[in-house]
């Protein structure tokens, strides 16, 4: 079946426009800027600065219609409050010029809020015509010549992410998404979809403390996991969390004793036997057992609010949200039954965001299952809040990996072929941990470094069709660490690089630093593409911006050591 486009990227005019600062806005402010842009956005949104953003080029919805895109539009736009009006001369003459500040930068332009260009700014994200291959690889090429890297190195996209996100909203209007913290809990990920509209799903007391950081609000976080930590409980009592999931008796009493004011969502078991990673083999009680759960912790006098359900991650069957969804309907009946208030349905997760070779962010034909189900079993008369966590959507497609050969070898072959072996400086127990515990293939594309000698281009067009059969070996001591052991590839250098694109997702929040090799905390950069795919003639970074501006303005490495 064909996919359905949801997005219609077109071509992206990169219009000439300012870098948000944010030391302009310290010097108005005081190191307050929460309050500073709380004040802009009350001025803006009296005065119409920011009440009607427009999508960036690169997420116009021109394949949506017109009453979701509006939706979706509204999900990104500052409520109006009058409180910006008890203000003295001086300070809302700051408010309007940091209005105007936020308003013509460039961050602004491209997402539609001034939080997220805050966000863009914070983390010194610099823009790209193009997100595809070609794009990230010169933008790669650039970074690794001005910053001498030579290890492990991430590249957001949150270009990437902000066209999800839209596509989401306008696809599914009714369903509010808690990314998934646990798929990658990239601060800057997490705070660019905070700043859009996103709620969080958290499983444990980090990812709870570090929502709070960032100061979500606590109807935006839902504690999902159903079998708590005590520690992990304790934290939530502590600080008030407000929702969590549960699916045994077990779960139940702990939760009597530990925290009985949390409002408690049941999780059932509904899989697609064909996802990526099935889950309910661990988690999700069977909906058959829903009665007597409920009528449990009816007894214990805690409260049950709704209903949740995950068909796994990379869920291929459209069916099983249809059928999931049903199910829940039937559970929500049960539980009003017996005294509970039901007006909670969360759909977990499963769900991938991708772009196709136009830059269209494809969903398939599962938005229009969900809606369906959703509308026949929880219309909006209902009152029922829909929820969603998605992580692998907004994550996967968001990140590019970059890792640097530092070591090889020839070996000869029984048939007398050369087998070649490269380590590089990230492996199974980084970031290829994706490989062993989700199933994930990534593809390796060669990099060239421009800190070496240029290959010679006849040299690079005569062996244009010469490979070696090669093993890509991961930097710690384990022989077992190897990322691939039979993949064709033509002879490199050490200091060339090896790119892997699409790999934000489960790769590097499972690394560990085993052997004492740091391979957690990655150098980070972050850009904001045009648009998700390689568009002929364009894909080199901004030409108008001088590599001066690039070094002052530009993104810049976030990381434990960053490359001298």
């Amino acid at each position: 079946m064909a996919s359905t486009r949801i997005l219609s990227p077109n071509p992206v005019e990169m219009a000439p426009a300012p870098s948000l600062e944010l030391s302009q806005l310290d010097q108005l402010c005081s190191g307050n800027l929460d309050a500073l842009l709380d004040g802009a956005c009350r001025i803006a949104s009296r005065e119409g600065s920011f009440s009607k953003p427009q999508a960036p080029p690169a997420c116009q919805a021109g394949k949506v219609p017109a009453a979701k895109a509006s939706a979706a539009k509204k999900q990104l736009m500052v409520p109006r409050s009058p409180s910006a009006t008890n203000c003295s001369p001086e300070r809302l003459a700051k408010l309007r010029e940091a209005n105007a500040i936020v308003k013509n930068s460039w961050q602004y332009k491209c997402t539609g809020s001034a939080r997220a260009a805050a966000v863009l700014a914070e983390h010194r994200t610099k823009r790209l015509v193009t997100g595809g291959p070609r794009g990230l690889a010169a933008q790669a090429a650039a970074l690794i010549e001005q910053h001498g890297l030579d290890d492990t190195t991430y590249i957001y996209d949150l270009g990437n992410t902000t066209c999800l996100f839209r596509a989401w909203r306008a696809a599914l209007p009714r369903v509010q998404p808690f990314y998934a913290v646990k798929c990658n809990p990239e601060p800057a990920l997490m705070k660019l979809l905070a700043a859009l509209g996103a709620g969080f799903d958290c499983a444990s007391k980090a990812e709870l403390e570090a929502v709070a950081q960032m100061g979500v609000p606590k109807d935006q976080v839902i504690f999902a996991h159903p079998c708590k930590r005590p520690c992990d409980l304790r934290y939530a009592r502590d600080t008030g969390v407000s929702l969590t999931t549960f699916d045994t008796e077990s779960e139940l009493t702990k939760i009597a004793g530990a925290y009985p004011g949390i409002q408690l969502v049941l999780r059932i078991r509904c899989d697609d036997p064909e996802a990526r990673c099935p889950l309910g083999l661990k988690y999700g009680a069977n909906p058959e057992d829903a009665r007597k759960l409920l009528a449990s912790a009816a007894a214990l006098n805690l409260a049950v609010v709704g209903v949740s359900f995950h068909v796994g991650s990379g869920c291929k069957n459209l069916g099983a949200y249809s059928a999931a969804i049903a199910t829940a309907r039937n559970v929500f009946d049960i539980g009003a039954e017996l005294g509970h208030e039901m007006r909670l349905l969360d759909i977990g997760g499963g769900f991938t965001g991708h772009f196709d070779g136009h830059g269209h962010v494809q969903f398939g034909d599962i938005a229009r299952t969900i809606n369906t189900a959703i509308g026949e079993h929880f219309p909006a008369e209902s009152g029922v809040r829909v929820i969603a966590e998605p992580g692998r959507y907004f994550a996967e497609t968001s990140a590019a990996l970059i890792v640097p050969v530092y070591g090889k070898r020839d070996r000869p072959t029984p048939s007398g072929a050369v087998h070649k072996d490269y380590w590089l400086t990230d492996g199974l127990y980084g970031s290829f941990n994706c490989i062993l515990y989700d199933d994930q293939k990534p593809q390796p594309l060669v990099l060239r470094s421009p800190l070496l000698p240029e290959v010679a281009e006849e040299q690079e067009e005569q062996g244009a069709g010469k490979t070696f059969e090669s093993t890509l070996w991961g930097p710690t001591c384990d022989s077992a660490d190897y990322v691939y052991k039979d993949v064709q590839l033509p002879e490199l250098r050490n200091g060339d690089f090896l790119m892997f694109c699409n790999v934000g997702a489960y790769t590097v929040a499972g690394a560990c630093d085993f052997n004492g090799i740091a391979m957690t905390n990655p150098i980070k950069f972050f850009v904001f593409s045009g648009q998700a795919v390689d568009d002929a003639g364009e894909t080199d970074v901004e030409e108008e911006e001088s590599e001066e501006e690039s070094e002052e303005e530009g993104c810049g490495p976030e990381a434990a050591c960053k490359a001298e």
